[in-house]
């Protein structure tokens, strides 16, 4: 409990900005802002802790999703400590929903990557090995995160669902049981295990998501003990890609394009 308030966590939206249906978790009204109940949020992260175990013992994944700058830090550090999936850029629609396109895209990021550690793309002229360079630096920013994702995941944690409202769609679509740390905007009735807690506090999204990895982490031990094959961790990305010049509607477009081009010429 006191992590959670050290944390900040306890810290909601002015009181304007609340969802009605978050009041069975709000303790309080403090100059115009609502204070959450962070007995509830033990509860619920404690409920949410077991779920993940078990999901990561049945040797599935667990899709880390967090785009809003206070997360992309922890949401890529913690995801990669237990060799996780994440998303950390923007969620591309149909990541899960169009998922044999996605797998796809990252079936030809791959290759690329593969070519230049290689040495093939040195082999090429100068402008076609830049072009294809260019092309790999931008699937790795957009779906980077995302690699060893061979199959939809068994669950997701989402940093802000209100933000996210995307991912938590598709997941609701395909019944994808969604963690998420739930703010007084956010709607919890869409989320299958909400964490209430404030997702604009840097060290209480580090303090979650350090917990679902522990999560993760305990689910993977408790499958090895039982001498079953553990999950494939999810491959590290060369480097975390800062956004270029372009915007991320431009990339997505892109990316997508790209894929039709490509159905062409085959």
């Amino acid at each position: 409990m006191k992590a959670l308030l050290e944390a900040g966590l306890h810290f909601g939206h002015q009181t304007r900005r609340w969802n009605p249906k978050m009041r069975r978790y709000i303790f309080a009204k403090r100059e115009g802002i609502h204070i959450i109940d962070l007995q509830k949020t033990l509860v619920n992260l404690r409920q949410a802790y077991e779920f993940v175990v078990q999901v990561a013992a049945s040797g599935r994944k667990v899709l880390f999703v967090g785009t809003k700058k206070q997360a992309l830090a922890a949401i890529a550090e913690e995801a990669t400590r237990c060799g996780q999936p994440y998303v950390i850029y923007r969620w591309l629609g149909g990541t899960l929903t169009n998922f044999i396109t996605i797998r796809s895209r990252l079936d030809y990021m791959e290759e690329l990557l593969a070519r230049k550690e290689s040495g093939d793309l040195e082999r090429l002229p100068k402008k076609e090995a830049k072009a294809l360079e260019e092309k790999l630096e931008k699937l790795l920013r957009v779906l980077g995160g995302l690699r060893g994702l061979s199959e939809l995941p068994g669950a997701l944690f989402v940093v802000d669902p209100h933000r996210e409202h995307i991912a938590v769609d598709e997941a609701n679509k395909l019944d994808i049981p969604v963690v998420a740390i739930v703010d007084t905007n956010c709607d919890p009735d869409l989320i299958q295990y909400p964490i209430p807690g404030n997702d604009d506090a840097i060290r209480g999204i580090r303090l979650i998501a350090g917990k679902i990895a522990d999560a993760v982490i305990e689910g993977q031990n408790r499958r090895e003990a039982l001498g079953l094959e553990a999950a494939v961790p999810a491959p590290a990305i060369p480097a975390i890609m800062i956004r270029g010049r372009k915007t991320v509607e431009e990339e997505e477009e892109e990316v997508w394009e790209e894929e039709t081009e490509e159905e062409g010429e085959e």
